[in-house]
């Protein structure tokens, strides 16, 4: 059966639905704090004096058996190193031009119970007992390349070397093992301004690779992509994503393929007025993209991960900024593991590496907008191969869901209610659990192959998509 998520809106016809909304589910943190900046640990990780926005890449090795995080952070921040936590509050964040960034690296055998191994290739003041892979780099990309037939090119690096404002240079890296790659080579083509989350990854229906990175129009951040077909000969960035203006500015972006489309797990930074609640924090976001060259938000100003309660030194500790990784299916679950703030994204912040979930599929769903009224979706045609046909729903008390599918006239051919089969729900929609239902039709399709339109008739229940013997006609 092929599988339809209805935060797709090349699905449906906006000429005539009625009652119903796209909302985006929320991400459940699971509130532990897995490692956190070691600056001021006992022992401390000297290095560690700032992870920033910490930009993850986690992704797990199913040949090695591993989990594996790859982050950047300040090796040397004078401001941050010479400021004791409890003095913070009282002062303002001023970085020097002398900063400096770096890669470190961090494994998990259970993607719970982390460590930072010491890697003994980078010197940082006079030893190399330390977790760092690269000094001097900004916004390290890391993808495990399944599709790669060389062994030492498996693991594939994007970075942005940075040596001082205004030397940085576009480079690559190639590894067998995920540590060791080498001596990084300078790429051919487009520099991008590049001072992001540089997420690389492979588009598999071309085969081309393609890196997310950032540009800036008018003062503002916005997501640009370049692609290569060697990994180092590349395009020049071309824009594919920007916000609303000063409010909602596109900082970075990880992406993943996920049923035929693509998803980005957007962080979006606020600026543009400094009375706002949210001025100078960070929220994440959903996107999607059916061809990586166009993007939108899911749900418009809806968050897909609500940062913490409070403010800083107090606050939880992601309540400032959240920058996300692509997720690592685990089981019956996506974990999106990020790194969390606790402070504006200017000031001071101390920044920790969590994690949270959700069920898959469950990325957004339709609702009623008026609970009182029944809510229509009207899909785009579908050529029909079998009357199977499921809804992947939260029901509430009092849910239903009526089917129809109609031909080319209007008129209605077919109708069916889903079997609801798990336990009663107790509360309205969005209290239970995720499940698939099946339509159960009044009848046979009249004319197998024949295309018909689906429309969908529903009340307390959250539609997050569907599946069957079926295939998209309409446009997209």
């Amino acid at each position: 059966m092929k599988k339809y998520l209805f935060l797709d809106r090349g699905l449906f016809n906006g000429r005539y639905m009625t009652n119903a909304k796209v909302e985006l589910a929320s991400i459940q943190k699971e509130g532990t704090v897995f490692f956190r900046e070691d600056f001021f640990a006992d022992p401390p990780r000297k290095w560690e004096v700032r992870y920033d926005n910490g930009y993850p890449n986690v992704l797990y090795d199913s040949k090695e058996k591993i989990y594996r995080c790859y982050y950047t952070l300040f090796i040397h921040d004078r401001d941050s190193e010479n400021t004791p936590l409890k003095e913070r509050a009282a002062k303002t964040y001023v970085p020097g031009s002398d900063r400096v960034t770096a890669l470190c690296y961090a494994c998990s055998t259970d993607g719970i119970h982390w460590e930072k191994p010491e890697l003994g290739l980078v010197d940082f003041k006079g030893n190399k007992r330390n977790n760092i892979l690269y000094a001097y780099v900004h916004g390290t990309g890391v993808f495990l390349d399944e599709e790669e037939p060389d062994p030492n090119r498996r693991y594939k690096l994007v970075t942005k070397v940075d040596y001082a404002p205004g030397c940085g240079y576009m480079a690559v890296g190639f590894s067998a093992d995920g540590i060791h790659f080498g001596e990084l080579k300078k790429w051919t083509g487009g520099q991008p301004r590049a001072d992001t989350h540089n997420f690389v990854f492979r588009e598999e229906r071309t085969g081309r690779f393609v890196l997310i990175t950032r540009i800036w129009k008018n003062g503002q951040r916005i997501a640009a992509r370049c692609e290569s077909s060697d990994f180092l000969n590349w395009t020049e960035p071309q824009e594919i994503f920007r916000g609303r203006g000063f409010e909602d500015q596109i900082y970075s972006m990880p992406v993943f393929r996920y049923n035929d489309i693509y998803l980005g797990v957007p962080s979006v930074y606020h600026e543009g007025d400094t009375a706002d609640k949210d001025y100078d924090t960070v929220d994440l976001r959903l996107a999607w993209s059916v061809d990586t060259l166009d993007w939108e938000e899911v749900a418009f100003g809806e968050n897909f991960m609500d940062r913490g309660k409070g403010t800083y030194p107090d606050g939880e500790f992601d309540c400032g900024c959240i920058y996300s990784s692509a997720p690592v299916p685990i089981g019956d679950r996506l974990y999106f593991y990020y790194m969390g703030g606790n402070g504006r994204h200017t000031g001071y912040r101390e920044t920790s590496f969590s994690r949270g979930y959700i069920p898959k599929d469950c990325f957004a769903y339709y609702r009623q907008k008026d609970p009182m009224g029944e809510a229509v979706l009207s899909a785009n045609p579908f050529f029909f191969r079998s009357s199977r046909l499921e809804f992947l729903t939260e029901r509430g008390r009092s849910g239903s869901i009526l089917a129809e599918l109609t031909d080319e006239k209007g008129r209605i051919c077919l109708t069916g209610k889903t079997e609801d089969t798990g336990t009663e729900p107790e509360g309205n929609a969005g209290s239970g659990e995720p499940r698939w239902e099946t339509v159960l039709w009044d009848g046979t399709i009249p004319e197998e192959g024949k295309i018909y339109t689906l429309r969908i008739r529903f009340s307390d229940v959250f539609l997050y998509g569907m599946r069957g013997e079926m295939e998209a006609a309409g446009n997209k």
